[in-house]
């Protein structure tokens, strides 16, 4: 049984990745907050019993589940109803903080960056972003929790409900679009 400390420490651990995953797939800030708050909730209120070890599996497949849910009630909503806000051109808004770009800055690099740099590497760190959302759902879910998450194909696969051979097809395809956008741009990775 996971101790409230382990339980604590587990969703501190994977909050940030989890909360930029949810953004990826419902490309909203917002409504990707309040996924994976609820899928902590639900982990800490059904599952907070269980083993740690099985603690990342539990809350992967709690958060595929809620994006899932999210999307289906975004289908009802959308067919119901229609926001004449969608339609308004909003100009000045401001498309706020970029975690990717803070993070990958203040620990990949601890030494000072010419101007220059700093915005270079910013750009293509957008462009990968830009990319990623360009995925389709399922490659962009499988490679997410393969590369962005670090899960084995078995953990990915059981998380997505799928096979293993599902999950690798998913990878593979996510990786070759991806490969051909970005060298299309001029980036080599």
């Amino acid at each position: 049984m996971a101790t409230e400390q382990e339980l604590s420490q587990f969703l501190k651990d994977v909050e940030k990745r989890a909360f930029k995953r949810t953004v990826f797939h419902v490309r909203d800030e917002d409504s990707a907050l309040d996924i994976v708050q609820d899928s902590m909730i639900k982990l800490t209120q059904h599952y907070g019993d269980k083993p740690p070890e099985e603690l990342p599996m539990l809350f992967q497949r709690i958060l595929s589940n809620s994006t899932l849910d999210w999307f289906r009630r975004q289908k009802t909503r959308n067919a119901l109803f229609t926001n004449i806000g969608d339609f308004e051109q909003r100009d000045g808004e401001d498309d706020g903080y970029d975690w990717l770009e803070s993070h990958a800055s203040d620990t990949a690099q601890k030494t000072v960056q010419s101007a220059e740099d700093s915005t270079q590497r910013a750009q293509v760190l957008q462009s990968i972003e830009k990319e990623i959302q360009e995925l389709p759902a399922r490659q962009r879910e499988a490679f997410l929790m393969r590369y962005w998450e670090e899960m084995d194909v078995a953990e990915t696969a059981a998380a997505m409900g799928c096979s293993e051979g599902s999950v690798k097809t998913h990878c593979f395809r996510a990786i070759q679009t991806l490969s051909k956008a970005l060298k299309a741009k001029g980036i080599e990775l």
